[in-house]
């Protein structure tokens, strides 16, 4: 079940404004500095544990400098989390007044593994999308920001590890791309820039990835680049980097853009 946190939406600014935005996997808020970490600590991601918490407070203060924030492995409120939702948590610390969450994988009380987005502005729309594969749980977040053409549209994603099963993920996402004029897509894809799966999707919703291979993970020693922001054409980019935020085993995305005259972010 799925919650959003609304207050009063700020002054609508002039439109072809900039945009900051954000992306990244956050484990839970699991802190992991070496591979090995990942047998000794993962008890983490079934149990709580103190640290998770502290982790998440360093998330929601690099999250507060951004407009739109796309989170990857959150949990929506179970044992591990002490029952809170991790994106609830960070939205309020990072004084957000809109997020919402989409549990992709329900584990009874042990586990809701979930992905989220906080936001600056409150969408028009918001649809859920589960993601095709042999095993389910993977999905996708479409939110709408304004009306018709004018609008924006930013999916969060975060793909399946097997290849054959992301091409069916990307084939899926691309037709959902494609009927839509100014798209944001981001989130952990689990395949780097050069890729035969990052061709195809380029290809197949003529998308640009601006920057390419910049490494995210792992975050102790960054050499592979699976966390990517791409935006449609209509779209200027003005930068796009990686954050020094080691807090999970990946590293933040980050991307500052300038929407096209007459995209609207507060139409309603």
């Amino acid at each position: 079940m799925t919650q959003a946190l609304q207050k009063e939406p700020p002054t609508a600014p002039a439109t072809g404004h900039r945009l900051r935005i954000l992306s990244y996997n956050v484990q839970t808020g699991i802190s992991t500095t070496r591979y090995r970490h990942y047998l000794t600590q993962s008890w983490k991601h079934v149990l709580p544990h103190g640290e998770r918490f502290q982790n998440l407070d360093r998330v929601a203060l690099l999250a507060s400098e951004f407009d739109i924030v796309g989170l990857q492995e959150v949990d929506a409120g179970s044992l591990r989390s002490g029952f809170i939702n991790l994106t609830q948590y960070v939205a309020e610390r990072a004084d957000f007044p809109f997020w919402y969450d989409q549990t992709n994988r329900r584990m009874g009380p042990i586990a809701q593994h979930a992905i989220g987005v906080m936001s600056r502005f409150h969408c028009t729309e918001i649809v859920e999308h589960k993601l095709p594969g042999p095993i389910p749980g993977r999905g996708t977040l479409a939110l709408r920001f304004g009306r018709g053409e004018n609008s924006l549209v930013v999916f969060i994603v975060h793909l399946a590890l097997g290849q054959r099963t992301r091409m069916q993920q990307l084939s899926y996402l691309a037709e959902l791309v494609n009927q839509h004029r100014n798209v944001v897509l981001m989130g952990d894809l689990n395949f780097p820039s050069r890729s035969r799966e990052m061709e195809f999707l380029i290809n197949k919703t003529l998308m640009t990835e601006p920057v390419h291979g910049l490494n995210t993970f792992p975050s102790w020693r960054p050499n592979r680049n699976i966390d990517h922001i791409l935006v449609t054409p209509t779209i200027q980019v003005n930068k796009t980097h990686v954050l020094d935020c080691p807090v999970s085993d990946h590293l933040p995305l980050c991307m500052d853009m300038t929407l096209p005259e007459g995209v609207d972010l507060f139409c309603g």
